[in-house]
């Protein structure tokens, strides 16, 4: 394999999980969800074993699958031929009978693909507390192997799909020593979001061999950037995870010397994904992007950020048009982060509402004419450092409550 690390341009591209070389992805109907709404059970798998790694849920209510994946990916030192993931059904808070559900979906599929159980990891979404139909994963899944395609990246993304409106893909490719390698992905989530890892799930692929602490690094770090830094209404999954898989068919070895084109290669692919969850959020209407500066650490701007994020009083407002200043200073006063009033600012897109002690209340007629967008900025000045983060949330609209108020129902 190469290891010289002659770079060129980054450039992304129209494809999602299977555009990667040597891999292939198959999105099928096999029963999970009522008929009628759409795929729920997907595949992407590797023609040759992967290196992997994986980030997953921090909430302590850890659904089956999220369990088995650990294991696997310990059982197996870090390597996967195939990840399985339905929607329509969490397997999450389904006791012993959920846990034995998710290792045979392992099973099943590694018997097909022809791999160790434990080289296959496993993802679910869906309705909490509610057992796996089994039986229609059982019938389903030699269809769905017979399925699987280096076309059919598209097909599982919609069939990871639960309340989002719109599937989200996305790749992305770059030169290394005269060699392209290529990242791909996809991405589901709509409600329950603030990945704290990671509300949703992602998977990756890349053609790259990476060796599997380099591979874990640029899934953690960049995570931390993206899908860390979304949020839809603050709430942590049961079953959150992001999953790369790197099966070395570009014959490009990525090193600590190619690692950071490697990261944001990675990150590319990354980026979209998270905004497009946000931007597709439950009853969303508007792509709102938080940018707290001034701050004392870069630990206490992301406190802000996601404070303000997730404030309803902020995500009504901005829902409502009404450029209330009011909101957002009171939400960095009571972040439980190092604040000046004096030295504090407050600016709605371009505009300043707020700065150094003084309301500027005549500029927020054009304020509200901004908030007529359907991408916005707010931006909030701490006065306590030099610090920064920016994060990505929606507005909060009575759709997203008549979702969620009829969501098992």
């Amino acid at each position: 394999m190469t290891t010289t690390h002659l770079v060129q341009t980054l450039e992304t591209l129209d494809g999602g999980v299977a555009t990667p070389r040597g891999f292939r992805a198959a999105g099928q109907y096999v029963g999970i969800k009522a008929e009628g709404r759409g795929l729920d059970l997907a595949l992407i798998v590797s023609d040759t074993p992967a290196t992997a790694a994986a980030v997953f849920t921090t909430n302590k209510a850890q659904a089956a699958p999220v369990t088995v994946s650990k294991r696997h990916l310990s059982a197996s030192r870090g390597m996967a031929r195939a990840i399985i993931v339905n929607s329509g059904c969490a397997n999450a808070c389904t006791g012993a009978v959920g846990m034995q559900d998710a290792r045979d979906m392992a099973a099943l599929t590694a018997a097909l693909v022809g791999c160790p159980a434990d080289q296959v990891l496993v993802a679910s979404t869906g309705v909490i507390g509610v057992n796996l139909k089994m039986d229609k994963i059982r019938a389903g899944l030699p269809g769905t192997v017979a399925a699987l395609a280096a076309d059919q990246g598209a097909a599982a993304a919609k069939a990871i799909m639960t309340t989002d409106p719109f599937p989200k893909e996305a790749a992305a490719r770059v030169n290394i020593g005269g060699v392209n390698i290529t990242v791909g992905g996809m991405a589901k989530g709509s409600g329950m979001i603030e990945p704290m890892m990671a509300t949703m799930l992602g998977f990756l692929t890349t053609d790259a061999a990476v060796p599997q602490p380099l591979l874990e690094r640029a899934l953690r770090e960049v995570v931390e950037e993206t899908f860390n830094a979304i949020t839809v209404d603050g709430e942590c999954s049961t079953n959150d995870c992001v999953m790369i898989l790197a099966n070395g068919s570009s014959g490009v070895a990525i090193d600590e010397a190619s690692y950071s084109t490697f990261a944001d290669a990675v990150r590319a692919v990354c980026l979209p994904l998270a905004i497009g969850i946000v931007r597709g959020g439950e009853g969303a209407t508007k792509l709102v992007t938080v940018n707290v500066t001034g701050a004392a650490t870069a630990t206490e701007a992301r406190r802000c950020a996601k404070a303000i994020a997730n404030s309803p009083l902020v995500k009504t407002a901005i829902h409502g048009g009404d450029p209330n200043w009011g909101r957002l200073i009171a939400v960095a006063g009571r972040a439980g982060v190092a604040f000046e009033l004096d030295r504090a600012e407050v600016m709605i897109g371009p505009i300043v509402l707020f700065k150094e002690g003084r309301p500027y209340d005549e500029a927020a007629p054009e304020a509200a004419n901004y908030l007529k967008n359907d991408e916005l900025t707010v931006s909030v000045y701490l006065g306590a450092g030099n610090a920064s983060s920016t994060v990505w949330t929606c507005d909060l609209s009575a759709e997203y409550v008549k979702i969620n108020a009829e969501y098992r129902t």
